[in-house]
């Protein structure tokens, strides 16, 4: 099994941003192109990138769907999208348009009926985004926390079908303050799933830190501010980390 790393691309307004712990007024845009920035990734090595509809998630629906398109069509990489996919034909006009993966995280937590239904018919190309504060889950862009813990509805989805987990520490996101690598693997654990890491990395040794977890399950991270910041390259991750 592989360790794979995701380069992030978070949209909003049509532009590559970042937020500091999901706080739309704490926005630094760090592109104005994001097929630009998603082909600077494909350039370096990507095999992945995970891209997040920052409006979308915000308003309940897809905002910067074109520019995922675009990406996913034009791009000879695979693309997991997440932000305001609500629906069957949300999903639907993703996979149809080449997108690898959806990402689902305010539906499962609203009506997990419906993702146990969309996770039988659509199998390992539906993802659960898992983003917690204090261990809680958070949804609708974050602004929002629920009563349930990522552990619990991690299982609960496990037991439905559910292959494939993002799991978020919203407290560390933006931060470049260290992934929380106990609760990623806490809920690998859990599970008994595959969980890819969000949040926190903001060096090669905090990947590698993660990747000694994959007998536990993590299967990758993905990292955002890090690559815009340069603390290291994506080529560098993908030689240092990615590849052995």
């Amino acid at each position: 099994m592989s360790f794979t790393i995701f380069p992030a691309i978070d949209m909003r307004g049509g532009k590559c941003v970042r937020l500091i712990q999901g706080d739309y007024n704490q926005e630094t845009v760090y592109g104005d192109s994001i097929f630009d920035m998603a082909a600077s990734f494909v350039k370096e090595g990507a095999e992945w990138i995970h891209m997040v509809d920052l409006d979308g998630a915000k308003e309940g629906k897809g905002v910067n769907v074109q520019s995922v398109i675009k990406v996913a069509k034009e791009l000879s990489v695979n693309v997991q999208v997440g932000g305001g996919i609500r629906t069957k034909e949300d999903i639907e006009m993703y996979l149809n348009a080449g997108v690898t993966r959806v990402i689902l995280g305010s539906v499962a937590v609203s009506t997990p009926e419906l993702v146990k239904e969309w996770v039988k018919e659509f199998g390992s190309r539906i993802v659960i985004g898992l983003d917690a504060k204090d261990g809680m889950v958070a949804t609708h862009g974050w602004l929002e926390t629920s009563s349930i813990s990522a552990i619990q509805l991690g299982k609960e989805l496990a037991d439905i079908g559910a292959e494939t987990f993002i799991f978020t520490d919203i407290a560390t996101d933006g931060m470049l303050s260290g992934p929380n690598v106990e609760a990623v693997t806490k809920l690998a654990e859990a599970t008994g799933k595959s969980v890819i890491a969000s949040g926190g990395v903001s060096s090669l040794k905090d990947l590698h830190t993660l990747k000694a977890q994959k007998s536990f399950g993590v299967v990758g991270s993905i990292v955002g501010k890090a690559l815009y910041t340069k603390q290291f390259s994506l080529k560098e991750a993908l030689e240092e980390v990615g590849a052995c």
